[in-house]
């Protein structure tokens, strides 16, 4: 055992804290249960599922369990020699701190349940040598998004629906030790100095982290997750995001190099859609991704991965995204994918576009394909260039060839809304078409939206060349004459 100290150094002697166990509260009745119902004996089993529930969902926790807690954790501190528990594997330093734990607790004369003291030692090993209340969270696949504000409230989404967890800090210097620890893997720091931080979890997830004195009720962290099985397009027309022939169209259009933007609000799947369709990137090309927090899981063997870089406490040392695609220039690219376009960036990137890197992508917050250009000739112009307005239209148009729409419904679905093209302009303004779009027909008794993906009814694209110099263009018609045929049933 590490102890620093004997069994006296357990921390503070004090009083015990006895919380009725919940199981065995009714023991004294239950011979009167079964004297009643003599000819029901299922009755007695019954009970044992909503017992195992609360266990496996983690019931609200009393004031009692985090004092009880609190008290434990600190003794376990003051004994333990955490330089010798580093140099432990994790299983051995989980049962090391478990054989320290029991002693507390059996030294202090708690009174618990095998299964309250089975939760706290659980929480405690979390506690020093994970993220704390987050790792029951972390580990359900279910969950998309993990929101906590402050030490006492904590939301998460699942099913496409923002729900309260049950999960708490002990208080917000709990909370924030956490979000140190997640922020320190990546080479990053949060505090009163840097109070503003992203990062990333080792699988990829997606997380930020906003301190005092900027967030007031304490550290807001936000974890957007990533899922352990990567989603394809097949998956999403089973998930009916969208149809088979869409998805043959998306996957012709990643297939023959069109430029393409994914537009989308907060949560509408622009990410996941992004690795949906650099799926269809040949092995043999060579690609750089361009990240504010790398999180895009491209499969090809050729790909190079690039990250911004805040700047240090002396505010020296920042690599901007536009420093990132600038670099990219140099690095022979075929094709450039930019995680999330959101300042003048977007110039760089359409200039790559229109100089022989085709196929490059990105994604844009927007919420319909022509406010997807507005944004982008707003952002240009956020970068300090005189351009004549009408100079980067042309830029645009020029630019990009597919901007593919996606959306979160009100009833917390994720649906591909429209496949628009842009194919050029007309006096000052860019002209564009849709392939496909998704219209809304009412919803049904549960409060689920139904609606159906319909085409527009265009033959042949303006992308329809580039399709036949890929040997693509036979699938591609046979794709929009499928979904034609359907739009009229």
């Amino acid at each position: 055992m590490f102890g620093k100290r004997g069994n006296e150094g357990f921390g503070k002697a004090g009083g015990t804290i006895a919380p009725p166990p919940p199981v065995q509260q009714p023991s004294p009745s239950a011979p009167a249960v079964l004297v009643e119902p003599q000819r029901e004996p299922p009755r007695q089993q019954v009970p044992p599922p909503p017992m195992q529930t609360p266990q496996r969902k983690r019931p609200a926790r009393t004031d009692e369990y985090y004092d009880t807690k609190a008290q434990v954790f600190s003794a376990l501190i003051d004994t333990i020699d955490l330089s010798q528990l580093a140099k432990l594997d994790g299983e051995s330093a989980r049962e090391e701190i478990r054989d320290i734990v029991n002693d507390i607790i059996t030294i202090k004369n708690f009174a618990m349940s095998i299964s309250e003291q089975e939760e706290l030692l659980e929480d405690i090993c979390n506690d020093v040598l994970g993220y704390g209340p987050l790792e029951p969270l972390l580990a359900r696949d279910d969950i998309a998004d993990i929101m906590v504000n402050g030490a006492g409230q904590t939301f998460i989404e699942v099913g496409g629906k923002t729900i309260e967890s049950e999960i708490r800090f002990r208080d917000n210097s709990q909370l924030l030790s956490i979000c140190q620890r997640i922020v320190s893997q990546v080479g990053r720091r949060v505090d009163e100095s840097s109070p503003i931080c992203d990062a990333r979890l080792p699988d990829g997830s997606r997380v930020n982290v906003i301190a005092p004195p900027l967030a007031i009720d304490g550290p807001a962290l936000t974890i957007r997750k990533f899922k352990k099985d990567k989603l394809n397009l097949e998956q999403l027309v089973r998930f009916g995001a969208i149809t088979p022939e869409g998805a043959t169209l998306l996957q012709i259009i990643g297939r023959v190099r069109c430029n393409v933007v994914i537009s989308g609000g907060t949560g509408s799947g622009k990410t996941t859609l992004l690795n949906c369709l650099t799926r269809y990137i040949d092995a043999d090309e060579r690609v750089i991704t361009c990240e504010d927090t790398a999180e895009l899981q491209l499969q090809q063997p050729h790909v190079v991965r690039l990250e911004t870089r805040p700047p240090n406490i002396e505010g020296e040392g920042e690599i901007t995204m536009r420093d990132l695609v600038k670099n990219c220039l140099r690095m022979r690219p075929e094709r450039i994918i930019v995680g999330e376009v959101r300042g003048p960036e977007v110039f760089d990137l359409l200039q790559a576009m229109n100089t022989g890197h085709d196929g490059s992508m990105g994604t844009i917050h927007s919420n319909s394909p022509r406010e997807c250009l507005s944004r982008i000739e707003s952002m240009i112009a956020m970068g300090g260039f005189t351009l004549p307005a009408k100079t980067v239209r042309e830029i645009i148009s020029g630019s990009i060839d597919i901007i593919v729409q996606a959306a979160r419904l009100r009833d917390g679905s994720r649906r591909i809304t429209q496949i628009t093209e842009v194919i050029g302009m007309e006096g000052d303004v860019i002209i564009t078409q849709d392939l496909m779009r998704y219209e809304i027909e009412g919803e049904d008794a549960s409060g689920r939206l139904i609606g159906r993906h319909k085409s527009t009814g265009i033959g042949k694209p303006h992308f329809w060349d580039r399709a036949r110099y890929f040997n693509e263009e036979k699938r591609l018609a046979a794709a929009l004459d499928e979904m034609e045929a359907k739009s009229k049933d």
